[in-house]
């Protein structure tokens, strides 16, 4: 902690902290509020992260944010499952109070929502739809937390509290421009698979076209059940059809009775497509070519990047190339076990925040 302590040095109102589940997170959250005192310290476990020097198996990320140039309102959504929607709104409109942006220009050039929830909460969607929705103009982008792949729990930590199914929402005036982004790289085949049982609560999908779902989503991608797993599920993802576009529903992980259980919700008569990935590295860095040119210059990119791509990077041997990219755009960040971009929660998917140089701000 001394070592990070030391590498930033300023004066900061608000330090995002993404770290790896060999960390115990009391004892990390209070490390931190003794290293960083008069600082709000939010944060989350991961699957991985993003830092400067490229992809992180291990490990702590501080982003910190200076009191110039920033503003920086958060609070906690608890019990997520049960409250968390009718919370939400009552925690937006509290964030709203506090900010003092009104007299420089709509909430939305100045304002955008970064979200952090338990990623094994199974209540992302209608969570990220109600802050969303109570948002109104402004932009939400973030990601859901991880534990490396186990699936066993994840954490949150919030002013040195301990959280879990739990989110928390800040709420970000910037002075620097900003873009909030998604990119992805699948396009559907023709291969249709509908969801004819399922726990939609757990989201658990028992059988597809009548037929055990794992058999199933096996035979449909050429392979056999027993050799399922978390690459083959990177790399021939399902997709739906919202509004005419392709959304992907990521399988988690296949459990011992032949179900699968998914990142996403799912419901009994959903048509999944199953999709193959284009290109990772040459979409993703047009996405951030675009914004680059939109903004004027990238000062620094905070994504939240699905662990799916990362391991179908690793699959295809790309790995090192994507940490070049991520180098060159400046992006840090983690991998999720899900992404929030507006109201919307995915999967494989990078999603993000991207900040441009500074601009004289006109009163």
């Amino acid at each position: 902690m001394s070592e990070l302590r030391a590498a930033l040095t300023g004066d900061f109102q608000h330090i995002i902290a993404f770290f790896s589940v060999d960390y115990d997170p009391a004892e990390l959250a209070a490390a931190l509020g003794n290293a960083f005192k008069d600082v709000t310290v939010s944060g989350c476990s991961t699957s991985g992260g993003i830092g400067p020097g490229g992809l992180m198996e291990t490990g702590v990320l501080l982003i910190a944010f200076p009191r110039q140039g920033f503003r920086i309102h958060s609070g906690v959504i608890e019990d997520v499952g049960a409250f968390g929607v009718e919370r939400a709104s009552g925690i937006v409109r509290e964030l709203k109070a506090r900010m003092r942006v009104g007299e420089r220009g709509q909430l939305a050039e100045r304002v955008f929502g970064v979200m952090l929830v338990d990623g094994l909460s199974n209540a992302e969607e209608p969570l990220v739809a109600a802050v969303h929705w109570a948002f109104g103009d402004m932009q939400l982008v973030g990601g859901s937390a991880g534990d490396g792949l186990a699936f066993r729990q994840t954490s949150l930590i919030h002013d040195g509290r301990v959280l879990t199914r739990s989110a928390i929402l800040m709420m970000v005036e910037s002075d620097y421009p900003f873009r909030i982004f998604k990119t992805s790289n699948f396009e559907p085949t023709q291969i249709k698979l509908v969801v004819t049982a399922a726990d939609t609560q757990g989201r658990m999908v028992q059988e597809l076209n009548a037929e055990p779902a794992a058999r199933e989503y096996a035979s449909a991608i050429g392979l056999l059940p027993d050799e399922l797993g978390p690459f083959s599920f990177a790399s021939y993802p399902l997709v739906v059809k919202v509004g005419g576009d392709y959304y992907c529903r990521s399988i988690r992980n296949m459990n011992p009775d032949g179900s699968l259980s998914f990142f996403c919700a799912i419901d009994e008569g959903l048509v999944f497509t199953v999709a193959r990935p284009k290109d990772m590295l040459s979409s993703t860095e047009r996405t951030l070519q675009d914004i680059e040119h939109a903004l004027g210059g990238i000062d620094l990119v905070v994504g939240f990047d699905c662990v799916l791509r990362r391991l179908d990077a690793e699959n295809r041997q790309v790995r090192r190339q994507m940490e070049d990219l991520y180098r060159n755009f400046r992006v840090v960040g983690f991998h999720t076990y899900g992404e929030q971009h507006n109201a919307m929660h995915l999967n494989q998917t990078l999603t993000g925040v991207a900040f441009g140089p500074r601009r004289e701000i006109q009163r």
